[in-house]
């Protein structure tokens, strides 16, 4: 298993960012890996859907958090928060782990990021402020792009550094 996970809920421009991301990560000796949450069929959450058991896709995912030291997370924008896949896997992990949950999240850094098509502002505060809730300790540097703006490798990789020191 990686150290750390790009966890990205977009197979669009977000998934770009993420290839560039895991490029420069190897820059910090430190294994990465790029997680699609596309990937992972996950049912809608609903404590009625809860009842027909955990899906076992929503086990490997959490497995995969429990065993990261931490994260960069990369999603669009939208309709000014986070992706519905984003808020279904968190749903899912917080569910499929029993007790150990949190162990997925609780004192492990986390990078955020979006490539949207605005500022991109409040998608990192919805995601700010639900992954602090749940234990992260968010690095200060955003990793913020759009259509007219290219992500500044020089500040991702000091996200990047900030990421592994912290872990």
């Amino acid at each position: 298993m990686s150290d750390f996970l790009i966890v990205t809920s977009s197979d669009g421009m977000n998934l770009k960012m993420a290839d560039k991301i895991l490029e420069l990560a190897q820059e910090t000796g430190k294994s990465f890996e790029i997680v699609k949450l596309s990937d992972y069929k996950l049912p809608l959450y609903t404590a009625e859907e809860e009842k027909n058991g955990i899906p076992a896709d929503g086990v490997k995912l959490t497995d995969k958090f429990i065993a990261a030291k931490g994260f960069v997370f990369l999603t669009p924008e939208y309709n000014g928060s986070v992706t519905p896949s984003f808020i279904n896997a968190i749903a899912w992990i917080s569910r499929s782990g029993g007790e150990s949950w949190r162990e997925a999240f609780v004192d492990k850094p986390a990078v955020l990021g979006t490539h949207s098509g605005g500022g991109g502002q409040y998608v990192i505060q919805a995601m700010q402020n639900q992954l602090s809730f749940i234990g992260l300790h968010i690095v200060g540097r955003k990793l913020l792009t759009n259509y007219s703006k290219q992500l500044n490798e020089d500040g991702a990789r000091d996200a990047l550094a900030s990421l592994v020191k912290l872990a």
